[in-house]
């Protein structure tokens, strides 16, 4: 009978189901949730009428350690335990779980039952969910796509109906014109750590992913809080896909009070690479001003206070303002400008195209791409036709570093594969061509420019990812290149002091 009931029952492998939770929904550790609390104003804690909001739920570690903030701080008022833990948790803190599994998670971490008006919980809830809730919401298509997040209709079942896989994408905060329904109320402090990409393609072919924290930031906003913190992949501060309005509005914010950058996510999450780094932040209704940014790479702290708006990206490390302020003083060109840095792309190729392994015809160029070297017939190539004839320095798109972290000795080589392709050579969107020239010498003196340590530095400071483009190249002068630029032409030049160039050097490597 026994057998019979336990194998009836909804019993899933709890191992199976944390298998389904993306890598990108990251579990935060206490220490970290305890430090996004440390920068409220601790007084909140000793207010009964605070009322906090995690809208994306996984272990519920917010609301236990804001649970634990507030029986201290709320002692004086309510000296009776149970009377302060039934008022905190019926009428403090809040919760939405981004799964039916991490409900569970959330409520025993909080309520000490899975079920809130379970016998083993703390609290006694007229309900299962307490105010920790989960809703099993539908996605709402358009034209195949979900209208908030972007999902596709077919997903992983062909279908619109929700299965396993498909359940952590409809989180039900962003799926709602009216978030604040909800709950019905007003909060003081949003604090979450949200899921952080949407996969889109399940073909592994073009984009397979595209983020979707931003949705929980600005859905966020659209509640008033005075608090909101959030800890979020980095890559919004100078990169990713669809980010660029919400760049935009989070570095023009004033109401941005501070930001704590890793750019390894390892120092943040044990074990968890995160493409770009990780970094939380405090957003204060009442405040006006510039933000307390603190960066950290290799376990080593800077701070500084920022005008977040003093570049249309944000550069993470405070050391090396100094000395884009000193390039950017000299009024010059940048390789960003139109025959520079070459598009996505440079002649229209796709890194999976291959080409004819013997030549058609003797005007027939040769295709570097991530599969080797092929031909394609001249009138085939799509864009830059004008440079086929010319020098090519050319680097991999893909920078040296995974997931845009240092080694182990915190330091980044940047670029990775360089040659120079010769008339008649080109590539694939798998590289990108800088400055083509009409001479050999000249292509040379490019290429031996980009490998400079001061070069790739001011590449680093744009880079937020594992991926370059033309975007990376906005703070690099174009030089004259009829002569050869050495790292010490260059920090003349620029009147790059002693501290400066040891910083550089403690950040770049050498090219071997």
């Amino acid at each position: 009978m026994a057998d019979n009931l336990y194998n009836t029952m909804y019993n899933p492998d709890v191992l199976s189901c944390i298998a389904n939770l993306s890598n990108d929904e990251v579990f935060t550790p206490p220490e970290v949730a305890n430090a996004m609390l440390d920068m409220l104003p601790q007084e909140l804690f000793s207010d009964p009428d605070t009322k906090f909001l995690d809208p994306a739920c996984k272990s519920g570690v917010f609301l236990r350690e804001i649970a634990k903030r507030l029986s201290k701080g709320l002692e004086p008022i309510f000296p009776d335990l149970q009377e302060r833990t039934n008022h905190i948790f019926k009428h403090q803190i809040y919760g939405i779980a981004i799964t039916e599994l991490t409900s569970y998670l959330s409520r025993r971490s909080v309520y000490c039952s899975k079920y809130a008006n379970g016998k083993y919980s703390v609290v006694d809830f007229d309900t299962i969910d307490g105010n920790i809730r989960f809703k099993n919401i539908k996605h709402r298509w358009q034209n195949g796509r979900c209208a908030f997040c972007g999902a596709s209709q077919t997903g992983d079942l062909g279908t619109d109906e929700r299965g396993i896989s498909l359940e952590a994408h409809a989180y039900e905060f962003i799926h709602t014109i009216k978030p604040k329904e909800i709950f019905d109320m007003k909060f003081d402090v949003i604090i979450s750590n949200p899921p952080y990409q949407l996969k889109v393609n399940e073909s592994g072919k073009g984009l397979g992913a595209v983020p979707i924290y931003q949705k929980f930031v600005e859905q966020a906003q659209k509640l008033n809080p005075r608090y909101i913190s959030m800890i979020i992949p980095a890559r919004w501060f100078s990169g990713g896909v669809g980010l660029e309005d919400f760049r935009k509005h989070m570095l023009s914010n004033k109401h941005m009070k501070q930001i704590v950058d890793y750019i390894d996510s390892k120092d943040c999450f044990a074990g968890v690479d995160i493409n770009g780094g990780i970094c939380y932040f405090l957003i204060d209704s009442n405040y006006n001003g510039d933000c307390e940014y603190t960066n950290i790479c290799n376990g080593k702290r800077s701070f500084a206070i920022r005008n977040l708006q003093e570049y249309e990206i944000f550069v993470r490390r405070n050391e090396a303002l100094s000395i884009i302020h000193k390039v950017i003083s000299k009024n010059e060109r940048t390789l960003s400008f139109e025959g520079g840095c070459s598009p996505q792309t440079p002649y229209g190729f796709l890194s999976t195209y291959v080409g004819f392994s013997q030549k058609t015809a003797e005007s027939d160029c040769e295709l570097l791409s991530s599969k080797g070297w092929s031909y394609v017939p001249r009138n085939e190539v799509q864009k830059s036709k004008e440079t086929i004839d010319l020098y090519k320095p050319m680097i991999s798109k893909l920078s040296c570093e995974h997931a845009g972290n240092p080694d182990k000795s915190g330091m980044y080589r940047v670029l990775s594969r360089m040659e120079v392709l010769k008339p008649g050579q080109i590539c694939s969107q798998s590289y990108l061509t800088i400055c083509p020239q009409k001479t050999e010498v000249e292509a040379q003196n490019v290429y031996k420019y980009l490998r400079t340590k001061f070069v790739r530095f001011l590449i680093l400071q744009t880079l937020a990812g594992m991926n370059l483009s033309i975007n990376n190249f906005k703070f690099v002068p174009w030089l004259d290149f009829n002569k050869v630029w050495t790292d010490e032409d260059l920090y003349s030049k620029y009147e790059i002091s002693d501290e400066e160039i040891e910083f550089i050097d403690s950040v770049i490597r050498p090219m071997e």
